[in-house]
C-alpha cells in the first residue's frame, strides 16, 4: 500500500479535531485507501482500533442503513458501546439518503472525528451548504501519479527505469488497482472498461436521470479526443448535427457538467493575462485518467501531445494549483498556476524538434513580463532552456519534489 504522503500531509493536521474530513474523487481513485491509512495513523499514535465504526455503503449488507434516519439510530447504538472518542469512516456517503443531517446529528451528539468518501462533486453543493458550513474541509483524491505509478510499477518489474515506467504510465495511466492486476495489459484494459462504465452509469446516468444514454457516449467521446482542445458547448452541438443527432448546447453544457460532477472531467477555464480577466467562452477539459482514455478510446500515442498535457495539468492539480488557461493577445499559454501566492506558466509539447516548434514554445512567454518561473516542458532528453525559461524532460518535470 502506498503511503500517499502528498494527502496526508494535508489530511494531518485535521486528523482529531471537528471538522468533519470530505474525501472525494472519480471512483476507484484510492479514496478507500485513504481512510484506511488514516487509520494506520490513529493506530499508530495509540488510538483503540475498537474505537472505529467503519461502514461502505456500496457493500449490499449496509443497505438497509441507506437512510438517515436509520445509520444515526445504528451509529449512536454503537457508539454506546465504545469509550472515549469514536471515529466514524463512511465510504460513498451519497448512497445513503438526507446524509448531511445524520452527520450533523454526530457533531452535535457524540465525541467523534468523522471522514467520508464520495465519488461526486455535488456532494459539497446544496443541502450541505446548509447543515455543515464551515465545519468540513474537502480533499480530491486523484489517480496516482507518475511517482506513485512508478514506485508500485517496479514491485512488478524491478529493473524498469524511469522512461519503461513511463512508457507503461503513457497507455496504463494511474488507476491503483492496476497494481494487483500485475499492470498485465489485457486484464488491466478490461478493469479501465469496466471502470468507466460504472462511472457513467452509476455516477452519471443513474445519478442525473439521463434518459438519452447514446447522446452522452456521443459527448463523451468528442471531449475525450479533444482533451486540452479549445472548444464550446456550440461547437460539439453542431458536431453532433453534423453526425445526424440534434441537441441544443444548453443540453450539451448539462451533459458535460454531470460528467464533471462526476470527476471524470475536470474543466479549465481560460484567463486573459494582459485584462486581468476570466474569459467565460471556449474552456478547455481534461479526463481524470488517461489510461481510461486509451482503454476506452484508444489513441495516447497518436495523441502523445494531448496526453502528455493531461499529465501535467493532474499533476498540478495533485500539488493543490489553481489552474487556468492564459491568453496573451493571439497565443496561448497552457498552464497559470497559482497557489498561496506562488504562481508559475507551465508550456507542454511533444519535442522541440525544429526551430520553429522551439520559437512557437518559448516565445509565448516574450509578452509575460513578471519573475514568476515559466516552464516549457517536452519529451526530449537534452535541456534547452533560454532567456530564463525553463526547459525540463516531463519525466524529470513529474518527478521533481517542487517548481521554482
Amino acid at each position: 500500500m502506498i503511503k500517499r504522503e502528498l494527502y496526508m500531509k494535508r489530511i494531518r493536521p485535521f486528523i482529531g479535531n471537528e471538522l468533519v474530513k470530505v474525501l472525494t474523487g472519480i471512483r476507484r481513485s484510492g479514496k478507500s485507501v485513504m481512510l484506511d491509512l488514516i487509520k494506520e495513523e490513529l493506530l499508530a499514535s495509540g488510538i483503540d482500533g475498537g474505537q472505529f465504526i467503519s461502514l461502505n455503503f456500496e457493500n449490499m449488507s449496509n443497505a438497509h442503513l441507506c437512510t438517515a434516519q436509520a445509520l444515526h439510530d445504528e451509529i449512536i447504538h454503537r457508539a454506546t458501546e465504545i469509550k472515549g472518542k469514536v471515529y466514524l469512516f463512511f465510504d460513498e456517503i451519497q448512497e445513503v439518503d438526507a446524509w448531511e443531517k445524520c452527520i450533523n446529528s454526530f457533531r452535535v451528539e457524540l465525541d467523534c472525528d468523522i471522514y467520508i468518501t464520495g465519488s461526486n462533486a455535488k456532494l459539497l453543493s446544496g443541502e450541505l451548504a446548509t447543515y455543515l458550513a464551515g465545519r468540513y474541509v474537502e480533499f480530491v483524491i486523484y489517480p496516482f501519479s507518475f511517482g506513485e505509478f512508478m514506485e508500485l510499477y517496479r514491485t512488478v518489474c524491478p529493473d524498469a527505469d524511469s522512461r519503461q515506467c513511463f512508457n507503461q504510465y503513457l497507455t496504463m495511466g494511474g488507476m491503483p488497482y492496476l497494481a494487483n492486476l500485475r499492470y498485465e495489459e489485457a486484464a488491466s484494459r478490461q478493469y479501465l472498461r469496466d471502470l468507466f462504465n460504472s462511472v457513467e452509469l452509476k455516477d452519471i446516468v443513474k445519478r442525473n436521470n439521463i434518459r438519452d444514454v447514446d447522446m452522452l457516449e456521443r459527448i463523451i467521446a468528442y471531449i475525450t479526443s479533444n482533451i486540452g482542445t479549445t472548444f464550446s458547448s456550440t461547437a460539439i452541438s453542431k458536431y453532433l448535427k453534423s453526425e445526424g443527432r440534434s441537441v441544443s448546447p444548453e443540453t450539451v453544457l448539462n451533459y458535460i457538467k454531470a460528467c464533471t460532477d462526476a470527476f471524470l472531467f475536470y474543466q479549465v477555464k481560460r484567463q486573459d493575462l494582459q485584462g486581468k480577466k476570466i474569459l467565460t467562452v471556449n474552456e478547455k477539459y481534461y479526463v481524470a485518467d488517461h489510461g481510461i482514455r486509451e482503454a476506452v478510446f484508444g489513441g495516447n500515442r497518436k495523441d502523445i501531445n494531448l496526453v502528455l498535457e493531461n499529465m501535467v495539468y493532474l499533476e498540478l492539480l495533485r500539488r493543490d494549483y489553481t489552474v487556468t488557461v492564459g491568453k496573451v493577445g493571439d497565443k496561448e499559454i497552457d498552464f497559470v498556476c497559482e497557489n498561496q501566492g506562488n504562481k508559475l506558466y507551465v508550456q507542454v509539447a511533444y519535442l522541440l524538434a525544429s526551430e520553429e516548434t522551439i520559437q512557437r514554445e518559448f516565445g509565448v512567454y516574450h509578452q509575460v513580463r513578471d519573475n514568476f518561473p515559466k516552464y516549457v516542458v517536452t519529451l526530449d532528453e537534452f535541456d534547452m532552456s533560454r532567456d530564463g525559461i525553463k526547459h525540463r524532460n516531463i519525466r524529470d518535470f513529474l518527478l521533481e519534489e517542487t517548481w521554482a
